[in-house]
C-alpha cells in the first residue's frame, strides 16, 4: 500500500473510508490523558474535525479529562476501525481550541446534548439517575423558546501532533506500520517492524 508524504492527508483518506462505509462511530477515538505525577485514564471520545494545528474534540474543562489536559497538556489518541483492520495512534500535545471554533461547534450540536452539557457537572458524584434528568427537564424548559448558551467551562482541545503510526494488519501477522514524526515543520516518514 502507498502511504501519503503527509500524515494530515493520510489520516483524512482512512478517515473518509471509514466514513464511508456507515459505521455507528467512524469518529470514536480513545483520548488518552495522565495526570501531573503522571497516572494514566483512557476513554472514548468523539473526533470533531482536523484542521491544519490538529486534531478537535469537545468536552467539559472541568471533567477529569478536561483537569488532566489542562494540568498536563500532553496526549494521545487511538482510531480503530475493525472493518478495514487498521488503527492510527495519534500522540501530541494539547491547546484548547478558541472561542470561536467552541461556540460554532456548541451551536451545530443537537438542543439534547446542548441542554445534557449544561446540565451535568461530567465527572462530579451524582445522588441518582432522577436528579440527573430532574435537572435536564428544568433546563429544558427553561430554554424552551430560546437558544441554549454555551456554559464557560464547555469547550473544545486540539491535539497538535508530533507523531503518527498508521497500522494495518499483514497475513502472518507481518503487519504494515508506517510512523510519521515532525522534525521542525517537516514530516520524517518511516516504516516500522511489526
Amino acid at each position: 500500500m502507498n502511504f501519503h508524504p503527509h500524515p494530515f492527508e493520510q489520516f483524512q483518506l482512512w478517515y473518509q473510508e471509514a466514513v464511508s462505509q456507515k459505521l455507528k462511530y467512524p469518529d470514536a477515538m480513545t483520548l488518552a490523558t495522565c495526570t501531573p505525577d503522571g497516572f494514566p485514564s483512557a476513554r472514548m471520545v468523539l473526533f470533531k474535525g482536523l484542521n491544519t494545528r490538529g486534531l478537535r474534540f469537545f468536552t467539559n474543562y472541568e471533567s477529569r479529562k478536561g483537569q488532566e489536559l489542562l494540568q498536563n497538556p500532553r496526549a494521545a489518541l487511538v482510531f480503530y476501525w475493525s472493518i478495514f483492520d487498521r488503527q492510527v495512534r495519534v500522540e501530541g500535545t494539547i491547546e484548547k481550541t478558541t472561542e470561536a471554533e467552541s461556540n460554532e461547534y456548541w451551536n451545530s450540536r443537537p438542543r439534547g446534548s446542548c441542554i445534557s452539557a449544561l446540565s451535568s457537572a461530567q465527572s462530579q458524584e451524582v445522588a441518582s439517575r432522577d436528579e440527573l434528568e430532574k435537572r435536564f427537564f428544568e433546563l429544558e424548559r427553561k430554554f424552551a423558546e430560546q437558544p441554549i448558551p454555551r456554559p464557560i467551562h464547555w469547550g473544545g482541545f486540539c491535539l497538535v501532533p508530533h507523531r503518527f503510526e498508521f497500522w494495518m494488519e499483514g497475513a502472518h501477522r507481518l503487519h504494515d506500520r508506517i510512523c510519521y514524526e515532525r522534525v521542525g515543520t517537516a514530516w520524517n516518514m518511516k516504516r516500522l517492524a511489526p
